[in-house]
């Protein structure tokens, strides 16, 4: 639970920075040794869809008035 945790924090600090945040959520649990579920892709998808309800929530204005 807590490597899941430190995941999303890892993957919402770096979602917009000019850097991989897939590649930290790949190189982080290797770098620890971290087994389990957040090896799965589920897991990864799980953290992208967090970040774009984040962004439709923060953005909900301007993506009515593009649409």
């Amino acid at each position: 639970m807590v490597e899941a945790i430190i995941l999303g924090i890892v993957q919402g600090l770096t979602e917009f920075l000019p850097v991989s945040s897939t590649a930290h959520l790949i190189l982080l649990p290797w770098f620890f040794g971290w087994k389990g579920d957040i090896d799965s892709l589920t897991f990864d998808v799980a953290l992208h869809a967090g970040t774009l309800l984040a962004l439709i929530s923060c953005f909900w204005k301007d993506w009515v008035e593009i649409l």
